[in-house]
């Protein structure tokens, strides 16, 4: 039976768990994922464990942050004055918020804390310094 190689295309299932157990996400009540390795599109700990993996074998993973999605960045934790947000917008801890960057692309922020002139944002992604855990199906190499 074939195994995945590096660059190959595959069709996977997962789950994604953080180590206390919380699933962040799952491809079972959708299709399988469907991605060529070796393009970046996903992080570097998921498409090692794919590798070398056959048509319906299963495992069970824990990748560290480090080939997750990283550490926390201090320096992406911004402070913005709340009389700069939208009127219709009252930030709570958690809360998301889109923002747009000089070239005019959107910047995904997290809101980490409210002050009372000043909230603090969050640009790391939400799973940035957490080790993750991944149930993988293998269902096809294409």
């Amino acid at each position: 039976m074939s195994k995945v190689k590096a660059n190959d295309t595959v069709e996977v299932h997962y789950t994604g768990k953080l180590t206390n157990g919380q699933v962040f996400d799952s491809s079972l009540e959708r299709e399988p994922l469907k991605v060529q390795l070796g393009q970046g599109q996903l992080i570097p700990g998921f498409e090692n464990a794919l590798v070398d993996m056959e048509v319906n074998e299963k495992k069970t993973v824990t990748i560290e942050k480090t080939n997750a999605y990283g550490e926390i960045h201090k320096e992406l934790f911004q402070k913005i004055a709340k009389s700069d947000l939208p009127e219709s917008i009252n930030p709570e801890v958690g809360m998301g918020l889109v923002g747009s960057r000089p070239d005019g692309s959107e910047q995904q922020f997290r809101v980490a804390e409210v002050e009372e002139e000043f909230i603090i944002v969050d640009a790391n992604h939400p799973l940035a310094g957490q080790d993750l855990v991944f149930d993988l199906e293998l269902i096809a190499i294409n």
